[in-house]
């Protein structure tokens, strides 16, 4: 088993920034891709970001040019830095890993292991 312990939300204004961080502990040796996914109210939840044990990216369309994904492998974390936040982009906002590599940037059923979620807010 995996767990994973997302922290760095909170409530900004629109325009700034926050930095998330989630930290991968148990069996990591069966990661391979990971990524960051939001769910906003009513809303179903959305892959926003996704990275590959090798380091290719993927970003949702929605969010591309605002966001940075990265992982530190010798770390076991993920982080994901937001720049020019809306008040759209409110939602909670959760950690994910994958032991497979394969479809990694096509949505949730890729993903095996999930974090508890931190809640960003943009206020207006």
């Amino acid at each position: 088993q995996v767990q994973l312990l997302e922290s760095g939300g909170g409530l900004v204004q629109a325009g700034g920034s926050l930095r998330l961080s989630c930290a991968a502990s148990g069996s990591i040796f069966s990661i391979n891709a990971m990524g960051w996914f939001r769910q906003a109210p009513g809303k179903e939840r959305e892959l926003v970001a996704a990275i590959s044990q090798g380091g290719i990216t993927y970003y949702a369309e929605s969010m591309k040019g605002r966001l940075t994904i990265s992982r530190d492998n010798a770390r076991n974390t993920l982080n994901l830095q937001m720049n020019s936040l809306k008040p759209e982009d409110t939602a909670m906002y959760y950690c994910a890993a994958a032991k497979s590599g394969i479809g990694y940037a096509s949505g949730r059923s890729r993903y095996d292991y999930w974090g508890q979620g931190t809640q960003v807010t943009v206020s207006s």
